[in-house]
């Protein structure tokens, strides 16, 4: 076991409901182990086992909510205590927004009598704290860039979005995970030239007809601005994952085209792309 963390450590808390789940995942992007509801008999052998950056989660799930205090003042000088709480009002709204059950909700017989048991049992864990977030009126973005205004290296930027385009066909269906939609079929299409029906947008065949409309061109170049204009709002809105659907008849031919073309220029921009061609083997 080692003598101590070879990094900073992090000890997560505070009200359920009050936004853990999305400091937990902050912490993750920021590239931190999470270690979530860790009972806290556990915590001294998982602070000492620390590798690197570490967040670990204690809160009244564990069951013995009363512990956690102590075991922070074993290991204080070794952690670092962010307590995160919300007011009544604002943590009923969430859990009926969320539909989720409080975890004290059935031994104490409704969700405000859990709420103020939840408070009495984190109160001394509350006024420990070195960090206390009221997230009442915390937009879940400004919760993220708090966090990695405190936690992140110097100089550090946000994560950059994993992108994925994909391009499919209108007649199968839009892909259900898309978060952008665009629609090639304005473009002339191959299938109605015989000797290029049985091909796809991957053959150079394909490509020169369609980058031969002249169309294509102003609508890759109009289309990747846009993107490349969204990506860092997708970032600051603590988005990990992009889905950018290209779309055409088929999806065989001009939306492959498109989709390649695309993610060419927004690798050249320094984007890490992944491309899909869901619908280009269909009908063969």
């Amino acid at each position: 076991m080692n003598s101590g963390p070879c990094g900073p450590v992090v000890l997560l808390s505070g009200l359920s409901g009050a936004g853990k789940g999305l400091a937990a995942r902050t912490f993750e992007d920021l590239g931190w182990s999470v270690v979530d509801n860790l009972p806290p008999a556990l915590l001294s052998a998982a602070v000492a086992d620390a590798t690197g950056p570490l967040c670990v989660i204690c809160d009244s799930r564990c069951g013995r909510a009363e512990e956690i205090l102590p075991a922070v003042v074993a290991l204080r000088s070794s952690l670092t205590v962010v307590f995160l709480d919300a007011g009544d009002d604002e943590l009923v709204r969430r859990f009926k927004e969320t539909r989720r059950s409080h975890p004290l909700f059935r031994s104490e017989g409704g969700i405000l009598p859990a709420i103020a048991r939840e408070r009495d049992q984190l109160r001394d864990l509350r006024a420990a704290a070195d960090w206390l977030v009221d997230t009442s009126v915390l937009l879940p973005a400004e919760l993220r860039t708090r966090i990695r205004a405190r936690f992140g290296n110097p100089g550090q930027s946000a994560p950059a979005v994993s992108v994925t385009i994909a391009s499919f066909g209108f007649k199968n269906g839009v892909p259900l995970d898309a978060d952008l939609v665009f629609d090639v079929r304005f473009l002339r299409n191959p299938y109605y030239d015989g000797a290029l029906r049985d091909k796809d947008g991957l053959d150079t065949d394909v490509q020169v007809y369609v980058d031969g409309d002249p169309r294509t061109e102003g609508l890759v170049d109009r289309l990747s601005e846009l993107i490349l204009w969204g990506l860092p709002h997708y970032v600051a809105e603590g988005k990990a994952y992009l889905t950018i659907a290209i779309g055409c008849t088929g999806g065989r031919h001009r939306s492959v085209v498109v989709a390649e073309r695309i993610a060419a220029i927004l690798r050249q921009e320094g984007s890490f792309v992944l491309v899909e061609h869901r619908d280009r083997e269909r009908g063969r």
